[in-house]
């Protein structure tokens, strides 16, 4: 079969029906419930774009001349007509990938698949595998971040037309059938378009908190043991030896309990956090137990059970009575449900004042394993297999916890707290040197009691007292949920060993620390300015030598996690600066851990788009320094990359089993050469360009008049009062670049199509290079054959693709004159100079390699420039109704959709 005839065989429909019936029921629906003039209005706008698009007109002046005489309610409409659109088109897209996955998939074509996993380890010995199964752990951790545009509300519903559109792609109905599914997608696309687009409140950390917990519960819950099988069935056929698969996924999460610049994640908030979280998890538990039950329905006089199997209730009837009661009614010859029973009742006493309840959610994946070993015994294999070890993959991913939190806070926060309490001690803190903190701070930590009450919070600051809280309940929250629900402190902005240690002493007089021995925290410097991460050895080393923190170590396994910030030091240093700077630090980062022998867990804080640290995360993963791949990497899921990647379960699954296929393959790669083999020459290289990379980058920051520039060539006055998130836009309330949020700053250029954080000076560092001697074949090769060089290369294309200077124009013509004159040309000189350049060195005609991108990229611009425009039409006015307002918040959301990125 060919790829074509496969697709065929396999679905009912193609991308190109999807969109123009999408497209044609919108149109219905618009000219019925708006009126006929605004359907032929955006018709006439649509159709003038592609027009231009297109070639066939020389001029965007047509819609310039609509949009001037459509009055404040046909904007509005048009608006949201494109915004509908776009969120339709991205179901279609969607379902378009799940085909060719599963054309992919039939054929035997997907690449990165676990199945190719399997066969590139088949070349190593089996002591080597099982070393590469016990050392990988991914752990995906989900924040709250503000990068996800689109309500609640709406993404409901756009999930459920994807629901109706894949029943009418997947399966033969009958006409009768066909039609009543498309007349259900006609009723949702009809409430998608009367619902209201935009947010009327800030969403509360506990609806943050809530959306991720869907995606875990509604499609990871289900993916997690599928992904264990593929790669059970692909070592089976690849491999000669039996490897039991040990776990190799475990889901975290930030929502709820990241306090960094977000006064409303309070205690209170992250308790509640905590307490849905394992309520939803065994809600799930019960479910699946449910039934299991109508499955195991085996009579006992056929099988050969054991005592614990026969009679599990027997140690148990002055706990539980009345479930000795119930199971003898209800089942007295069918011993697998009284299993089964006996383990509901166990489950719903989790965390309550009942006993008898689980006390772990070990004990209850061994109640599982021992019913799985009964049913084998008694040659029920399969039922095994499908059923219980199913089950027993998803306790061991997802625990009583569902996701372990988190916590975080800026540095500032625990010094200012730390100089308090040991203020009312007698110690002025922040007058200490940095190494007399330290010594402070470790004899206080080495003490055997507490020398502060953390519950006195009288008398010190808000901020102070906030602290104190925390970590007051730090212990209690290990105590109830137990210490893996909780059990990470991550520091932002840390650049000092006393912003470790200050967080030590505060859990420890939490008694959440009790060294030597126990220590319920893995605490992790977030290195994410250049002067910490050029500092790494002096942080870190320091910290490594330190009396208490080596005791810490020794208490987590001689493990230490580091996370490394992808988007302020993009903010700071400019697209290839930053990369260069977090390759070179990575492994600097590896070589103090190895020198202290002491394992590094990297903790990446990438963000959605290119410049923080977005792209493909297989081939992100593949292009780490060897030395840093130990086997345990955890990076953060935000945003809009959260639903594109878990809201539908067979993308998710992809997802999943590319990041295994990536990170089994990186470890591989990393203990048959634990260093990558580097031409001096390719570092040299780099060295220049970064350089002067950075300083072109920092030139135009600084360059007087810039900041004012982007708040007129950009709509970040509107994102800024978007009600994205719930944590605020700057960290300071002012408008500066170094205080603005890494999100906000991306999203503002994003939407004005010039995505120059992704790219910009890249051009410089190149031809800096290029002047001093340096040979364009040099890049060729290091494109050839260096990862990290052809990651870095092609995920800056991929921002340049999407890039459109011509509408970029549009946004720089809002700005004075004297500042469009002083910056537009340097930043159109260098995206052209920067296109050229990349499509060179990778030896291709257009920026962006994906053909499925280019096509989507096609699909899509004609529908975005209207938005563009009228958006930009909405910000030149001096004075706007607020009809108007509610307009241009549409059409940040629209572009949004249509850019497929906020963020």
């Amino acid at each position: 079969m060919t790829d074509q005839t496969t697709k065929e065989t396999l679905h009912e429909r193609t991308i190109s029906e999807d969109v123009r019936d999408f497209g044609d029921l919108l149109g219905e629906i618009i000219q019925e419930h708006a009126s006929t003039h605004e359907f032929e209005t955006v018709e006439e706008m649509r159709k003038t774009s592609i027009l231009y698009r297109d070639g066939e007109i020389d001029s965007r002046e047509p819609l310039y001349d609509t949009l001037e005489t459509i009055d404040e309610g046909t904007k509005n409409s048009l608006a949201r007509a494109f915004t509908t659109y776009f969120e339709l088109t991205n179901i279609a897209e969607e379902r378009e990938r799940v085909r060719n996955l599963r054309t992919g998939s039939q054929d035997g074509t997907l690449e990165d698949s676990l199945e190719a996993a399997a066969a590139e380890l088949s070349d190593s010995d089996t002591e080597t595998i099982e070393r590469i199964l016990e050392d990988v752990l991914i752990q995906p951790t989900f924040t709250a971040h503000p990068t996800e545009a689109r309500r609640k509300t709406i993404k409901a519903k756009l999930r459920s037309i994807a629901e109706e559109l894949q029943t009418l792609d997947e399966h033969r109905l009958t006409d009768k059938e066909t039609k009543q599914i498309k007349r259900d997608i006609e009723a949702e696309v009809l409430g998608l378009w009367q619902t209201p687009q935009v947010r009327q409140r800030r969403p509360e950390v506990e609806d943050e908190a809530r959306n991720v917990q869907w995606y875990l519960t509604n499609t990871l819950f289900d993916i997690v043991p599928e992904v264990y099988d593929e790669l059970d069935d692909a070592f089976e056929a690849e491999l000669d030896a039996d490897f039991d698969i040990p776990k190799l996924f475990e889901f975290r999460s930030w929502a709820g309990s990241d306090r960094d610049g977000n006064p409303y994640v309070t205690p209170e908030v992250t308790t509640t956090t905590l307490e849905r979280q394992r309520e939803v998890v065994l809600e799930r538990y019960l479910d699946r137990l449910a039934e299991m039950s109508s499955v195991l329905s085996q009579d006992g006089q056929r099988l050969t059970l054991d005592e614990g199997v026969q009679d599990p209730l027997s140690n148990i009837e002055e706990t539980l009575p009345e479930v000795r009661e119930e199971v003898t009614k209800r089942y007295p010859n069918e011993p697998y449900r009284r299993v089964l029973l006996l383990m509901r009742a166990k489950l719903k006493r989790v965390g309550g004042v009942r006993p008898g309840g689980y006390g772990s959610a070990e004990e209850f994946y061994d109640d599982l394993s021992a019913l799985a070993k009964s049913l084998r015994e008694n040659n029920c294999e399969i039922i095994a297999e499908t059923h219980v070890e199913q089950l027993m993959r998803q306790v061991e991913t997802f625990g009583f916890t569902l996701a372990s939190l988190d916590l975080r806070d800026h540095q500032q926060q625990h010094t200012e707290t730390v100089d308090q309490v040991l203020g009312r001690e007698g110690i002025e803190y922040a007058e200490l040197s940095e190494s007399e903190k330290i010594d402070v701070l470790t004899e206080a930590i080495l003490e055997d009691g507490a020398i502060v009450n953390l519950s006195n919070q009288e008398n010190v600051s808000s901020t102070a007292a906030r602290v104190m809280e925390r970590f007051d309940r730090l212990a209690d929250w290990q105590r109830e949920f137990g210490q893996q629900a909780i059990d990470t402190y991550c520091i932002s902005m840390a650049d000092e060993p006393s912003h470790v240690l200050e967080v030590l002493f505060l859990a420890d007089q939490a008694d959440a620390v009790n060294l030597p021995g126990h220590c319920g925290l893995d605490i992790v410097p977030l290195l994410e300015t250049e002067r910490a991460l050029s500092g790494a050895r002096r942080i870190m080393g320091t910290l490594f030598e330190n009396e208490a923190y080596e005791q810490v170590l020794e208490a987590r396994g001689n493990t230490q996690e580091i996370m490394i910030g992808y988007s302020d030091s993009n903010k700071e240093n400019g697209f290839l600066g930053a990369n260069w700077s977090l390759y070179k630090n990575q492994r600097r980062l590896a070589d103090i851990t190895d020198d202290f022998d002491i394992t590094l867990r990297l903790f990446h804080g990438r963000g959605g788009s290119i410049s923080r640290g977005g792209g493909p995360m297989n081939d992100a993963l593949k292009a780490l320094p060897n030395s840093t791949v130990t086997g345990d990497v955890k990076f953060t899921e935000q945003g809009e990359a959260i639903s594109e990647k878990y809201g539908n379960v067979r993308i998710g699954e992809r997802e999943l089993e590319q990041m295994l296929n990536a990170q089994l393959s990186a470890r591989k790669q990393a203990i048959d050469q634990p260093e990558e083999d580097v031409e001096d020459e390719w570092v040299d290289a780099m060295e220049t360009m970064a350089s002067a990379a950075r300083e072109e980058y920092q030139e135009l920051l600084e360059t007087d008049g810039f900041v004012t520039y982007f708040g007129q060539a950009t709509p970040i006055s509107v994102i800024e009062n978007l009600n994205l998130g719930s944590r605020p836009a700057s960290r300071s309330g002012e408008r500066k670049v170094e205080d603005l949020r890494a999100i906000p700053w991306v999203f503002s250029w994003t939407q004005s199509r010039c995505i120059l954080p992704g790219w910009f000076s890249l051009a410089s560092g190149i031809d800096a290079y290029l002047d001093q001697g340096g040979e364009i074949e040099t890049l060729e090769e290091m494109y050839e054959n260096w990862p990290f060089f052809q990651t870095t290369l092609d995920n800056a294309a991929q921002a340049l693709g999407r890039t459109d200077m011509t509408i970029a124009e549009e946004y720089a013509d809002l700005a004075d004159e004297e500042l469009r004159s002083e910056f537009f040309p340097w930043i159109r000189s260098e995206y052209e100079r920067a296109v050229e350049l990349v499509t060179t060195i990778a030896g291709r005609d257009e920026p962006i390699s994906r053909e499925w991108l280019r096509e989507s990229l096609q699909r899509r611009n004609p529908y975005v420039d209207p938005l563009n425009l009228l958006q930009t039409q909405l910000l030149a006015q001096d004075e706007r109704t607020e009809r108007d307002e509610q307009t241009l918040r549409i059409t940040v959301k629209g572009i949004a959709a249509g850019m497929k990125n906020t963020g």
